[in-house]
């Protein structure tokens, strides 16, 4: 965190297909350096339905909460001054390339025909590409993708994408772009709805548990982030999880982001 929070920020490129301004810098303090992301608060685009705040509080108050489960799942990441104000800045993520000269592996979360869905994969839905031939969007069977789905049903996390998920070098998966998370309201939209109806592993669920008997002190951490109602919110997924350890079906007319990646 040192880095982050005290290197001085140099802006090395943007991130064009981001929906809100997204740097990519480097944060520099002597000879020490490490490659983040820096969304200032100023470059947001403000959404009718989440009217409290910024996108960048939410996007901490995710890693507050992933760091509290201790699962690791949400690069860390701060809030603080930069070159363009105010804004979120998270550690970079390095990630495995599947796509080499020596051929291709799918993603984590793939499209692919459907009749060519591999073992291992969970097939979510159906849909045409811009060719008009059918097309299955895939996610895969993993514990680790697991936990990030089990993760975003206490985020309410209303964009999962596949691109959000990312399989970094050192064998973690990890998951990012929270800033649209944490309404009061239920809106999970993801791509990971695989495994609807399952049982929550068990040891998920201890940290959970944990997490739900700490919701005082998680409060006031995350009161400089999220409204009130908000972190009720999130007490009552938790104690809901804790109640009926099983990952929840759709539930609205649009439960999947779009576009999906």
């Amino acid at each position: 965190m040192g880095l982050l929070t005290r290197g001085e920020l140099t802006v090395v490129g943007r991130i064009v297909s981001a929906s809100n301004v997204t740097l990519v810098c480097e944060a520099v303090e002597g000879d020490r350096s490490i490659r983040c992301v820096y969304k200032p608060i100023r470059g947001e685009r403000p959404l009718w339905d989440f009217p409290d705040g910024t996108l960048a509080s939410r996007e901490v108050a995710s890693y507050l909460i992933s760091d509290a489960l201790g699962w690791g799942v949400i690069p860390e990441t701060i809030e603080r001054d930069g070159p363009f104000g105010p804004g979120m800045v998270q550690r970079w993520i390095e990630t495995v390339d599947n796509h080499t000269d020596e051929g291709d592996r799918l993603d984590l979360i793939d499209l692919c025909p459907p009749d060519a869905v591999p073992d291992g994969f969970c097939e979510i839905l159906r849909a045409y590409d811009p060719e008009g031939e059918e097309v299955a969007l895939i996610h895969a069977d993993d514990p680790r993708l697991q936990r990030m789905a089990v993760l975003d049903v206490l985020l309410n996390n209303a964009d999962r994408k596949g691109g959000h998920a990312l399989e970094g070098l050192d064998g973690q998966v990890y998951g990012v772009d929270h800033g649209i998370c944490l309404h009061q309201d239920h809106k999970l939209r993801t791509v990971l709805w695989g495994w609807a109806g399952d049982a929550i592993a068990d040891g998920l669920m201890v940290d959970i548990a944990d997490f739900a008997t700490r919701m005082p002190d998680i409060a006031d951490l995350l009161g400089s982030h999220l409204t009130e109602c908000e972190i009720e919110a999130l007490g009552k997924r938790a104690d809901a999880l804790v109640a009926m350890p099983v990952m929840p079906h759709p539930s609205s007319s649009r439960p999947i982001p779009w576009p999906a990646f």
